[in-house]
């Protein structure tokens, strides 16, 4: 059985990886002449880890991650924490895995490794994807044409072979941008900034936490806005505008983003909800199927979760079984991304509550929640996503 994966990103190197450990042939195909650090930091809960674990790449991963030990939510103006939820080895204990903090390059460098060579093809463009009643093909800008049984697009949110699939569809802007910046830990050292802190203020909220070992601070500020960002992991801010996006927060929010020099600054989007992912043997996986806002962290996590349930549907499937199988795979994940995607949004607005009674009501339900619970109220999402070997908890 062989398969044809588009797109080399977390999610299309996790179906790789997935699918070989179901015994299938995989050929991996990327757009890019090599795999380049980008990106910046990304948060791995439990629901993720687990995966990696099964994957055996985990191990590789958590030795360049940071483990913290909890999340603190504090206020914009003045710091003061609002509440804190664990995050460290009572979580692991709980969900089965760790919680993991980590530079995006790190993350995708330990899931390339794990992929033979002679599996990826680099610097090959894919302009199109059909199937017959037989196979699924993918055609290249060289003229080639491939067949397999099945063909996974993971070619992300700007997604071709979504609008091939299901015609015209366009990435949706979130109305927010966001700064983000990497500094060296000497530099931030002072400030006594927690492992993860999430700041909450009227239109923004502003994130840290610390990658590579605690070698650096990974820094996001986001901010409400009705003109359209360009969406780019390299677009650079103009000098000092996030000094005043962030006009008046608490000092040691204003000393990182000072102390960040060179700042980057992107748009947000989103797709739209489909109602399937699949057209006979060929289907979306990861953001290209249902990207979604970064506010509860479970972008990548999705993926990984897309690329750990299509493993499952096509073990031991025969060639003419392979439309049935992404059936269930699209059965089974659909439901739960199309709802982390909504509980994302959600988050969002709920960070960037303007001061007076919303916000106050907001951060009474939380501290509520953290007298009972050493969990964030997300966690529970974390428990089980319908693996076929991940034990009850």
């Amino acid at each position: 059985m062989r398969a044809i994966v588009v797109g080399a990103g977390i999610g299309g190197l996790a179906a790789t990886l997935s699918l070989r450990r179901a015994g299938w042939e995989v050929t991996l195909v990327e757009q890019t002449p090599r795999f380049a650090e980008v990106g910046a930091g990304i948060q791995l809960a439990p629901n993720a880890t687990r995966v990696l674990r099964r994957l055996d790449v985990l191990d590789a991963v958590a030795a360049q991650a940071s483990h913290p030990s909890h999340i603190s939510f504090r206020t914009w103006s003045d710091g003061s924490e609002i509440c804190r939820y664990t995050t460290g080895r009572e979580a692991e204990e709980e969900f089965g895995g760790p919680y993991l903090l980590l530079h995006r390059a790190d993350l995708h460098q330990a899931l390339a490794a794990a992929v033979p060579p002679e599996s990826v093809r680099l610097d090959t463009t894919v302009v199109d994807i059909t199937q017959d009643d037989d196979c699924p093909h993918v055609t290249t800008a060289t003229g080639e044409r491939l067949r397999a049984d099945l063909v996974v697009a993971a070619d992300g949110i700007r997604s071709a072979a979504r609008q091939w699939l299901f015609g015209e569809d366009e990435a949706v802007f979130s109305g927010t941008a966001a700064y983000r910046a990497l500094l060296p830990s000497a530099e931030v050292a002072d400030l006594g900034l927690p492992p993860l802190g999430v700041w909450l203020g009227p239109d923004r909220h502003f994130v840290h936490y610390w990658v590579r070992r605690g070698e650096l601070l990974n820094v996001v500020g986001v901010f409400a806005t009705k003109a359209a960002a360009r969406e780019s992991w390299t677009a650079r801010a103009e000098p000092g505008e996030q000094l005043r996006e962030f006009a008046g927060w608490d000092s040691r929010v204003r000393s990182v983003l000072e102390r960040a020099g060179q700042v980057l600054r992107y748009g947000i989007y989103t797709r739209a909800p489909l109602a399937r992912w699949n057209v006979g043997r060929v289907t979306l996986l990861g953001d290209s199927a249902h990207a979604m806002t970064p506010f509860q962290a479970q972008g990548a996590a999705q993926a990984i979760l897309d690329a750990a349930a299509l493993g499952d549907a096509v073990t031991d499937t025969t060639s003419a079984e392979v439309p049935s199988a992404l059936d269930r795979y699209v059965g089974r994940r659909l439901p739960t991304a199309t709802s982390t995607q909504a509980g994302s949004t959600r988050a969002g607005r709920d960070f960037h509550l303007p001061d007076g009674p919303e916000a106050e009501a907001r951060n009474a339900r939380m501290v509520a929640h953290a007298a009972e619970n050493r969990f964030m109220p997300q966690a529970a999402a974390w428990r089980r996503d319908g693996l076929d070997d991940e034990p009850e908890r």
